[in-house]
């Protein structure tokens, strides 16, 4: 019927009878700005749940540019309640990772470039309270009292900065703590106690890291999951690192360590006869903190304890222990020092106190002492050092950390050819691991796209390098390495170092410095045999370098090795 009433206009004349409404009418029944602040929250709601499930899952989404659209949009308060309830979880790895996170929101907050650096001093005594909750495995309530005090530090940029630097340093606490869960896979049996007075000595080789370094760091190591090629290494045709100990009548702990060659060696000597004296043995820069941190870390003593060091040296071992360390390698030589010589001083601790260990357990024991000494790094250098021969070492993506470890069953012919190859280069440069780490560990759990891809290649060219059979293939995988590391960690290359390696470049399938960058060892693989005076004089007539030294190389088959008892 409303057809044939619209027959005669047309339906033009139906539509101009119908009852409408004008966007005027329209707008004048809706609230316009109700509407876009509950988009604008959704928006935000949204935001807040995308990171929240990416930090649970462990993804490797970044997450600065949701950081900074909150900040933007007033909206910060409602995601730090987000970390920090998502931080409170059961997970150890995620928590690290959201209070690495809440430091990114407040540098967001203070600006960029206002405030300082984000590197810096963390010891507030206004934290230490929510310190050491966290230190006593209070998850929750140790961030919730890094919420308390963080409220009373958003006021201005300097104090911005500042609380980032002292959640950094709380997610380090939490990240030694998930690290120490490897504890399990240290396996210590009781044997026969040598007797007093006898010296029990350990020698080690250096490392050098074909590939993968970086990817066996915390938190990357558990999160991506690492795998590193090295080769144990003897320098000038020595093992350049080693530790003995015995027990003594004395009930006080006798340290020494000594460092450089022969006459030019530098010794320094600690005595502890009181347990005060082991309270700086977490301290990496205090005397002796090394030795320190094994006496603890091995049982030698317990630290704190009501029980007086006397008594218990008297109790457990029947007098006390005295141990010598040495090095022959330059400070920061990027050869996996430290933690080889932790195994070494490790190794000799139980010798001595007649128990009995595995090389596996001696890598572990290293990984849990170094998070107890606070230096950090991965497991690589340990590795390197108490394992013989070339070797490719895993780690996967979970916790606890365990390290696997397989040696590469290569021809003889070819470990000749490798060890033929091989020069090592000092560039009288001293490299500084401890910054390297700091700057890449925040930007790894920042995820920046960089970061997250060159992880994956350095596992990829890792297990390249496992299966090369040729040294033009392993060549190739050592100059893939740099360009990684350069990329993990900017500024690793000296312009000193640069000029080097381009000078070398002719005479090299490939090279790479050792360790982290930065300085120490140069280490690369010549097209020809036998080419130390080669390179030496290419350097020579090369301008602008001083205090370098050439090396040869020889291949270490045998890792660790206990000489015998004196």
């Amino acid at each position: 019927q409303g057809d044939q009433q619209c027959s005669g206009g047309g339906r033009q004349c139906c539509w101009r009878a119908v009852w409408r409404l004008s966007l005027r009418e329209v707008l004048s029944l809706t609230d316009q700005e109700g509407e876009l602040r509950w988009r604008e929250a959704l928006f935000f709601q949204v935001g807040r749940r995308r990171v929240m499930d990416n930090l649970k899952s462990q993804s490797d989404r970044g997450l600065l540019p949701s950081f900074r659209a909150a900040v933007l949009g007033g909206q910060h308060e409602e995601l730090l309640c987000t970390l920090d309830s998502t931080g409170s979880g059961e997970n150890l790895g995620v928590a690290a990772r959201c209070l690495a996170c809440i430091a990114d929101v407040l540098a967001c907050l203070a600006g960029e470039g206002r405030g300082g650096l984000r590197s810096g001093p963390a010891a507030n005594p206004a934290w230490s309270h929510a310190f050491s909750i966290l230190e006593q495995g209070d998850l929750l309530g140790g961030v919730q009292a890094l919420a308390t005090e963080r409220a009373k530090w958003l006021s201005r940029p300097d104090l911005l900065v500042r609380a980032a630097r002292h959640y950094e340093a709380a997610g380090q606490v939490l990240l030694r703590q998930a690290v120490m869960l490897s504890q399990r896979f240290i396996y210590i049996g009781q044997g026969e106690v040598p007797p007093l007075g006898e010296w029990q000595d350990v020698e080690c080789p250096a490392r050098l890291d074909l590939s993968g370094g970086w990817s066996d760091t915390p938190p990357i190591a558990f999160e991506h999951g690492g795998v590193v090629v090295n080769v144990a290494v003897k320098v000038d045709g020595r093992r350049p690192i080693g530790a003995r100990a015995r027990r003594i009548k004395e009930p006080r702990l006798l340290l020494v360590s000594s460092s450089g060659v022969q006459d030019d060696a530098i010794a320094m000597e600690t005595v502890c006869e009181r347990l005060e004296d082991l309270k700086d043995h977490c301290v990496p820069y205090a005397p002796a903190a090394l030795l320190k941190a094994v006496c603890v870390c091995s049982g030698l003593v317990t630290y704190p304890s009501r029980q007086s060091l006397d008594e218990q040296l008297l109790q457990r071992w029947g007098g006390g222990v005295e141990i010598h360390t040495w090095s022959l390698l330059p400070h920061g030589s990027g050869l996996g020092t430290s933690s080889i010589l932790a195994g070494a001083v490790l190794a000799a601790v139980y010798r001595c106190t007649g128990r009995t260990y595995d090389t596996d357990s001696l890598i572990h024991a290293v990984l849990h002492l170094e998070q107890m000494l606070t230096t950090g790094g991965g497991w690589q250098d340990q590795v390197g050092g108490l394992v013989g021969g070339v070797k490719v070492a895993r780690s996967k993506a979970c916790l606890p950390l365990r390290v696997e470890v397989e040696r590469l069953p290569l021809s003889d012919d070819f470990l000749l050819s490798l060890q033929q190859h091989l020069l090592l280069v000092y560039t009288g440069k001293t490299r500084l691991a401890r910054n390297l780490l700091q700057d890449t560990v925040r930007r790894w759990y920042s995820r920046v796209p960089s970061i997250v891809e060159n992880a994956g290649q350095l596992v990829d060219n890792a297990e390249e390098c496992a299966r090369a059979c040729s040294l033009p293939r392993l060549g190739a995988c050592l100059e893939r390495y740099w360009g990684q590391k350069k990329v993990m960690a900017p500024g690793c290359e000296p312009a000193a170092v640069r000029t080097m390696m381009d000078a070398l470049r002719p005479l090299a399938l490939g090279q790479t410095l050792a360790g982290a960058g930065g300085g120490g060892f140069l280490y690369l693989l010549t097209r020809q045999p036998q080419q130390g005076e080669a390179v030496r004089q290419v350097l020579n007539n090369t301008q602008g370098l001083r205090d370098f030294s050439v090396h040869p190389v020889e291949l270490d088959m045998d890792g660790i090795s206990l000489l015998k008892s004196s």
